[in-house]
């Protein structure tokens, strides 16, 4: 069981909200979810910039500034070498009930710090995965950001065989292959690496995003595209990322199998290397 190592809440450690929160009322926040590794955040930079981008998608007045990088640093202070840190903005205390806000707009900052782990190493050889029965719904205005409403993959990782598999993969309305539940999906096909675009649904992941970055940097030729089922199951590799697990390989989706995962083990490994 994950071990929580303490929660602050506008920089004081405290593990309470109020009720009349807006990001427990409505879902009306944002999260980031952080790899820690010897006291540092990986790719912080990148975490907040999507969270700052979050924020003005959704009108929330909330700028990732010095103060909150100096309480991340204070709760590094009490990391150990590995651990995950989860960083959520809510828009604040609503002055009153309705969706809409009213009065002065304060938003609250709630950081939490997890105890955490090294995969097995028998992921090298790639993980197992599923797909999933619900079909994700398509918002354009909420696409890539990571949002607190949450409940399409809670019902996805509650169906039959979700604890089965490492993860389950997500189909949009349209039938294709849009992420997973809690991750990006890419597939190689003939030495090309592909994903699906985020622009009608699903979470634009920091780690999908230096995936992205870095396969140029590695001369490997990457693109966004739709990806249909059929598609997937006729790839030569298939990988899935976070920023908690980097970029893990899929033996298997379902009833189909893949043999190789060269590719994403170079990514795997090249992007475990990086400082940043």
């Amino acid at each position: 069981m994950t071990e929580t190592l303490g929660t602050w809440i506008d920089g004081v450690e405290a593990a309470l909200l109020p009720a009349d929160d807006r990001g427990l009322q409505y879902g009306d926040g944002l999260y980031e979810t952080m790899s820690v590794r010897d006291g540092l955040v990986r790719f912080l930079d990148a975490h907040l910039a999507r969270l700052e981008w979050g924020c003005s998608r959704l009108g929330i007045p909330f700028q990732p500034a010095g103060e909150l990088r100096a309480e991340i640093a204070a709760a590094l202070a009490r990391a150990p070498a590995r651990a995950i840190l989860k960083l959520i903005v809510t828009r604040g205390s609503g002055a009153r009930r309705g969706y809409a806000p009213h009065g002065p707009i304060q938003p609250r900052r709630v950081l939490t710090l997890f105890e955490s782990a090294a995969l097995p190493a028998a992921w090298r050889g790639g993980i197992g995965l599923r797909i999933a029965t619900l079909r994700l719904s398509v918002q354009p205005l909420l696409a890539g950001i990571k949002h607190l409403n949450r409940l399409e993959n809670v019902l996805a990782a509650l169906e039959p065989g979700h604890d089965a598999v490492f993860d389950s993969l997500l189909l949009e309305t349209s039938g294709n292959v849009i992420a997973g539940t809690m991750s990006n999906v890419f597939i190689v096909s003939r030495g090309q690496v592909l994903t699906p675009p985020i622009d009608r649904c699903a979470v634009a992941g920091v780690m999908r995003g230096i995936v992205l970055r870095e396969c140029a940097a590695l001369g490997l030729e990457c693109q966004q595209r739709e990806l249909t089922l059929a598609q997937l199951y006729a790839a030569d590799e298939v990988f899935i990322t976070n920023a908690r697990i980097g970029v893990v390989p899929a033996r298997r989706v379902g009833e189909h199998s893949f043999s190789m995962n060269a590719i994403a083990l170079r990514l795997a490994d090249h992007i475990e290397s990086l400082d940043a």
